[in-house]
C-alpha cells in the first residue's frame, strides 16, 4: 500500500503547496496530465477527495489538509536526511531558505553571508524579505531572522548581531518650519512618516523608553510606506519625521541631511537572532551557516 502511494503522496504535497497543477508539474518535472492522473488515482484508492479543483486554483479539502499536515513533516525529515549525506561526501552543499527583514539583511546577515557563499560555492541560499512575523514551519523555511523579543519560545535562537536602537530623524529645513519635538507626545503634532505592518495590516506604533518608562505613540502623517529606504528618502526630502534604525542614517546625519531628536527616549534593545525549529535535522551547510552568522562580542 505505501509503495503504491509514496510518489503520489509527495505529488499531493507539492500540488497543495503550489496551489496549482501547472506549477507543481513544472517543479516535479512531470506532465500536468500525469500529475492529475496520479492524484486522481490516490483519491480513488483512499476513497476520499483530497483536493478541490477550480478553473483558477487548487486547494486541499479538510481530509486533504489533515493528511498533508501529518505526512509533510515526514517527507521533510527524509529530505533532510538525504541532504545530510553531503557530510559523508565531505562536501558542504545544499539549499537553505531564510526569511528576514530588509534591515536584518543589510545590517547583519549580508556582511557574513557574502564570504560564506564564497567559501562554500555549492551552497545555495534563498532569501525572502518580509517584515512580518512569518511562520517558518508553514512556509518551509529552514530558519528566520528576527529581533530576540520576537522569537517564539519553542524555537532554537542563535544571536547573530549586537544591540541597536531606533531613532527619530528629520531634515533641517523641516525643523526650521515646524520646530523640534521635546517629548514623544509632541510627535502627534508633527507630520510623521508611517510604516505599514504586514502582519496585522496596521500602522507601526512608535516605541520609546526612558528611565524604565515605556511609551508607545500612534503618529499620523501624509505618507505611509512598507519599506525602510522609502521612509529615509522621504525624511531627507523634508516630508516629515521618521523612526528608523540608527545605523541606516549615520551617513545622512554626518552629512547634515538629517538630524536626530528625542535621543534620550531612544534606548537600545536586543539585536537580531537566527531561529529555527528545535526538531530540525541540520545539514552540513546549515550548520556552517549558523557558525558564520553567530555573533561573538
Amino acid at each position: 500500500m505505501l509503495r503504491d502511494n509514496f510518489n503520489d503522496l509527495y505529488y499531493l504535497i507539492v500540488v497543495a503547496r503550489e496551489r496549482s497543477f501547472t506549477r507543481a508539474a513544472a517543479r516535479l518535472g512531470v506532465s500536468q496530465s500525469a500529475l492529475s492522473h496520479a492524484i486522481r488515482g490516490l483519491e480513488e484508492r483512499l476513497d476520499v477527495r483530497l483536493l478541490t479543483r477550480t478553473t483558477r486554483s487548487v486547494a486541499p479539502t479538510d481530509a486533504g489538509e489533515r493528511l498533508i499536515n501529518n505526512i509533510s513533516p515526514r517527507f521533510d525529515d527524509i529530505e533532510a536526511e538525504l541532504l545530510a549525506l553531503t557530510d559523508i561526501r565531505q562536501r558542504v552543499a545544499g539549499n537553505i531558505r531564510l526569511t528576514l527583514g530588509e534591515h536584518a539583511l543589510h545590517s547583519t546577515v549580508w556582511p557574513a553571508l557574502q564570504p560564506f557563499l564564497q567559501t562554500y560555492p555549492d551552497v545555495n541560499v534563498e532569501l525572502t524579505l518580509d517584515n512580518s512575523l512569518t511562520d517558518i514551519v508553514a512556509g518551509r523555511f529552514d530558519a528566520g531572522v528576527r529581533l530576540g523579543e520576537q522569537v517564539a519560545k519553542d524555537m532554537v535562537a542563535v544571536r547573530i548581531g549586537p544591540d541597536w536602537r531606533m531613532v527619530v530623524v528629520g531634515a533641517p529645513d523641516y525643523f526650521i518650519r515646524h520646530g523640534k519635538p521635546q517629548t514623544p507626545h509632541d510627535l502627534q503634532q508633527h507630520n510623521c512618516i508611517n510604516m505599514r505592518m504586514a502582519t496585522l495590516g496596521g500602522l507601526y506604533a512608535w516605541e520609546f523608553t526612558k528611565d524604565g518608562q515605556e511609551l508607545r505613540v500612534r503618529v499620523e502623517g501624509q505618507l505611509i510606506f512598507n519599506t525602510l529606504p522609502a521612509r529615509i528618502t522621504a525624511a531627507i526630502a523634508g516630508m516629515g519625521l521618521a523612526l528608523v534604525p540608527e545605523d541606516t542614517v549615520e551617513q545622512a546625519v554626518a552629512d547634515g541631511a538629517l538630524e536626530k531628536v528625542l535621543e534620550d527616549w531612544c534606548a537600545p534593545f536586543v539585536g537580531y537572532y537566527l531561529y529555527y525549529p528545535s526538531r530540525k535535522q541540520h545539514t552540513a551547510a546549515f550548520a556552517q551557516l549558523i557558525e558564520a552568522l553567530r555573533y561573538t562580542r
